[in-house]
């Protein structure tokens, strides 16, 4: 390190002698003035001023820090104290200048100018040449190696990923492409910029590549959607760059790159919720999660310990989806104070125990049987009892401890319900808006589509089998559903919490609906492989399957809220004597056939028609096809 350090002092100081030297060329065309007319005793005065310029080149060196930087890594920083250096020195060679009391002028006025710029040159020159050489020698291989890359995106996300690359011999960025017409026919850090975006495919086959990155970070997520979908489309295997805000931080590197997800494919815009507002309402308060285990439960009670609560009461029936979720407080969050319970909604004793010890002041009630054909077909008796009966106890001793709010979970399959979980989720809506007549606690309904991820979604399925090798199987071609990711559905529904009053049911944006079908062929794509290798199988409809979801039933009309993403849903008001009658139907001893279970509900749930698969156009599944296909085009 010692002979390192000294190599580099001995260049900079012979980087004065050279500035000097050339000034002097440079003045008296390429004549060194030693036995000059131009002044007397000039030789041996230039001699002295180089010495002293050697000096105070020295000391500036030092105070500008410049050895302490290694000029294998050299950059802008270590330029910048060499200009700070040859600033100090310009200024000593003024002061000389003034000072000189020999005879006449023997400094030149142009060497003010010309040494200067000529030690600058030399000393960062020097500098980048020795890093260039550097590079080369140990990267210069990598740039004929790498797997051969399209980038698109030609902004400062791109240019800090091929800096990136420079140093890494498994990428090689073979062109650029940016939407940006102006960038077209440049090129960036000696890549060329080849067109717009809509020419990926050509390019991918014209290169033979088939890897893509996404160099974006700033974009919006309708643009990563399109360039995503078209680079899925040429069968690429992309990688995107993370957002805005990792680039802000100077995390746009290799590392940072992750394989497009999905979500990405959905194009969905980000979720802002009024964290204030949210902050307020949960800070310093025990809440209680029941579900607490499940994908949304789980994810609610992530959320919620963003804003400080004093406790947080985990109740869920299954012991590890429990042991999960505790574990991950424990890791991430071991400063919140939680309290894990195994017990079920239906156990009355078990509730009314929690909410003596505990007092929570919010419920999120979000434990339910989802998955529409397990509880369609021998255990309809079962949904209905976890999904109405074990709300309508939570909710009622919510009641009767004064816990200020109470929010349900609901779904869209509550919506004109084909099947027996949905027509559930409608009855356990009914009761908490006929709880939230009675006053005192405020009950709140959030309903929802299917989220990207859960435990009842497509996704994992789709992933299993991939992994296995397929086939990938949907139940039909034209079957549509609503999606959103699980973080933006349990804000939501933080933010519906904070803002409802009493009886409402909020309904989310789920955006646009997407095929399944095509879900499963993105799905297929983004791991690398065609159909071909991974065959889809249509299976058929399963019993209560709807072909399209809907979020508000054919009499309900929607009021806008202060979000632009929460809706109002205005349904048709519950009948007095609903709930003693529904009560009573509860109580009765099972076991209740599904026969029995399905013609009861419509007691209740007019608008509950079983699913019929022959799809004729008489059947509610033709009508709610008919109504989703004109929302679509409108």
């Amino acid at each position: 390190m010692m002979i390192r350090t000294t190599l580099v002092i001995l260049f900079d100081l012979l980087a004065v002698v050279v500035a000097w030297t050339g000034g002097l060329l440079i003045r008296f065309n390429l004549a060194l003035p030693l036995n000059h007319d131009y002044h007397e005793g000039m030789d041996s005065d230039t001699f002295a001023i180089l010495g002293v310029l050697i000096v105070i080149h020295a000391l500036a060196c030092r105070w500008a820090g410049l050895y302490r930087g290694i000029w294998r890594f050299a950059s802008v920083p270590d330029l910048k104290r060499a200009l700070r250096a040859v600033a100090v020195s310009a200024v000593g060679l003024l002061a000389i200048k003034a000072l000189y009391t020999g005879p006449g002028s023997v400094l030149p006025r142009a060497m003010l100018v010309a040494y200067p710029l000529l030690l600058a040159v030399t000393m960062c020159s020097g500098r980048i040449a020795w890093r260039m050489w550097k590079d080369h020698h140990q990267y210069g291989k990598s740039s004929s190696v790498g797997t051969p890359v399209i980038m698109v995106g030609a902004g400062s996300g791109a240019a800090m990923l091929i800096h990136q690359f420079e140093r890494n011999p498994n990428w090689r960025v073979m062109a650029l492409l940016d939407d940006d017409r102006r960038k077209w026919g440049l090129e960036l850090s000696g890549i060329p910029i080849l067109g717009g975006i809509d020419k990926l495919p050509r390019i991918l086959s014209t290169h033979r590549v088939e890897h893509v990155i996404l160099a974006m970070p700033s974009a919006s997520p309708a643009v990563i959607k399109r360039v995503a979908n078209i680079a899925v489309g040429a069968g690429a295997k992309v990688l995107v760059v993370p957002g805005i805000e990792e680039l802000m931080c100077g995390r746009v590197e290799i590392d940072a790159m992750r394989p497009i997800d999905i979500e990405d494919l959905l194009g969905r815009e980000p979720v802002y919720i009024d964290a204030a507002k949210v902050h307020q309402l949960f800070a310093g308060h025990t809440i209680l999660i029941t579900g607490a285990g499940g994908s949304i439960g789980s994810e609610l009670c992530r959320q919620l310990a963003r804003y400080a609560p004093k406790r947080l009461i985990l109740l869920e029936a299954g012991e590890f989806a429990l042991y999960s979720i505790t574990e991950w407080f424990s890791q991430h969050c071991p400063e919140i104070d939680i309290v894990p319970l195994i017990g079920n909604v239906q156990d009355e004793g078990r509730n009314e125990e929690i909410f003596a010890s505990w007092q929570p002041r919010i419920v999120f009630h979000a434990a339910a049987y989802k998955h529409v054909p397990l509880m369609e077909t021998g255990n309809a008796w079962q949904a209905v009892q976890n999904n109405v009966h074990g709300t309508l106890r939570i909710a009622r001793c919510a009641l009767r401890h004064g816990v200020e709010r109470f929010v349900m979970i609901s779904t869209d399959k509550a919506v004109n319900p084909t099947n027996v979980m949905g027509a559930s989720k409608r009855l356990a809506e009914m009761a908490c808006q006929a709880l939230a007549s009675g006053g005192g606690t405020r009950f709140e309904i959030v309903r929802f589509g299917n989220v990207l991820g859960s435990t009842g979604s497509v996704i994992p399925k789709f992933q299993a089998q991939i992994a296995r090798g397929g086939p990938v199987t949907v139940t039909h071609p034209e079957i549509t559903r609503y999606f959103m990711s699980i973080p933006e559905a349990a804000q939501l529904v933080l933010q519906a919490a904070a803002q409802g009053e009493s009886g409402e049911i909020f309904v989310l944006d789920m955006g646009q609906p997407v095929k399944v079908a095509d879900l499963a062929r993105n799905m297929i794509k983004l791991s690398g492989y065609t159909e071909a290798q991974i065959p889809i199988e249509f299976t058929g409809l399963r019993p209560g399957e709807k072909l399209y979801e809907e979020l508000l039933a054919d009499a309900e009309q929607t009021l806008p809220t202060p979000h632009p993403k929460l809706r109002i849903a205005r349904s048709r008001p519950v009948e007095p004597g609903f709930l003693d009658a529904l009560q009573a139907w509860l109580d009765q001893p099972g076991p209740v056939s599904d026969e029995t279970v399905r013609r009861d509900i419509r007691q209740w749930v007019s608008e509950y028609e079983p699913a019929r698969h022959d799809a004729g156009p008489d059947t509610p599944e033709a009508r709610t096809r008919e109504k989703a296909e004109a929302e679509m085009a409108h």
